[in-house]
């Protein structure tokens, strides 16, 4: 069977086009952008962080334009940020004392300096499918709004506590190691490709923007064995953070900050001995997993033990980055025709067929 080259036809592909527009609407235009940022929020958030731009409006458009994709949603908001002008970086953010807590456990201690607060989670729930009707669903969402609105008490920012970071604790009784100050200046991953051996800041940043799913596949391979140890949640919270830039107020954001604790063995004058090191996770919106699997595998990456494919960090930054990995994927189903041509005449040349003896 002879093979010819074929050219795309603009028509074809305007018509496509116009067909992917009329799916979207064929059973009815009913969902709204304010709808999915209403109520996909964990959707919204997912998205913002792995496009790497904090903008619920625009994610919730690119979701809304997407159908729902994840990877198309990604992709347009990181072109869209492509095109916006840097105009400087925030202040450093201590969310031991700027972050406004919605929610802080801790896996490690039951009792923590401050409290534990179990705020908005999935964790506590029962995972059983919600068969209520749209009449009885909009009775009980304002049966819920009514009552919680009546529950919150009034409270200025000024009433709000500080919560002490619980590694801080751990190292006030000796029983984590003191960090050494490091104000290096981060690299900006974004203006510059990465090489490797890479600086810590250039991991964070492309862990932080990395596909959730990915992040999460990676760390679960760490914990059950492909890596050196198994994590503990030191300190999980989630909370709004303000942010500034020169002194000034720009906005505030939503984010998810974890520190984990990794036990490791260390020889101390030939006596092998435990200690506790920290895994940093910190992403945009409410990511709890994400955020865990990032400590994980920034402590992994740390260690730079490349026996394990989440200690090469080679293989899990270039790996982890949605752009980078549907684009790849998706070009293939783009006309290939002369380089696979080229494939047909190399097995003509080498005798006309492909051997299938083992």
């Amino acid at each position: 069977m002879a093979y010819v080259a074929v050219k795309g036809g603009q028509k074809a592909i305007e018509a496509s086009l116009k067909l992917l527009a009329y799916q979207k609407i064929s059973e009815g235009d009913l969902v709204t952008i304010e709808s999915i940022k209403a109520n996909m929020k964990l959707l919204v958030d997912q998205v913002m962080s792995e496009a790497s731009l904090y903008s619920p409006d625009l994610a919730a458009r690119s979701l809304w334009q997407a159908e729902g994709s994840v990877e198309e949603a990604v992709f347009l908001l990181r072109a869209y940020r492509s095109t916006l002008e840097r105009i400087g970086y925030t202040e450093r953010v201590e969310t031991n004392q700027d972050m406004l807590v919605k929610r802080r456990i801790s896996a490690a201690f039951k009792d923590i300096p401050g409290g534990q607060i179990l705020g908005a989670s999935y964790d506590y729930m029962h995972r059983l499918i919600d068969f209520s009707t749209p009449e009885n669903y909009a009775e009980q969402v304002a049966t819920l709004l009514k009552e919680f609105q009546a529950f919150v008490p009034e409270t200025t920012l000024t009433d709000l506590p500080k919560y002490p970071k619980v590694a801080d604790y751990l190292r006030e009784v000796g029983l984590l190691q003191p960090v050494l100050q490091n104000n290096t200046p981060p690299v900006d991953v974004t203006k510059k490709l990465i090489e490797f051996p890479t600086q810590r800041s250039e991991r964070l940043q492309t862990l932080t923007r990395g596909m959730s799913q990915a992040l999460m596949m990676l760390a679960y391979a760490v914990i059950r064995g492909f890596g050196p140890t198994h994590p503990t949640v030191g300190e999980l919270r989630v909370g709004d953070v303000s942010l500034y830039v020169d002194d000034q107020y720009i906005g505030t954001i939503e984010a998810t900050e974890v520190e984990m604790f990794m036990p490791v063995t260390v020889k101390n004058d030939g006596v092998e001995e435990m200690e506790i090191e920290i895994g940093y996770g910190f992403v945009f919106g409410r990511n709890e997993t994400k955020a865990i699997s990032m400590g994980i595998l920034d402590h992994s990456l740390e260690t730079k033990d490349a026996t394990h494919p989440a200690g090469d960090e080679e293989f899990v930054l270039y790996h982890v980055d949605s752009i980078e990995s549907t684009g790849f994927l998706s070009h293939l189903k783009l006309p290939h025709y002369v380089t696979f041509q080229s494939k047909l005449d190399s097995i003509r040349k080498t005798g006309g067929h492909v051997s299938h003896e083992l």
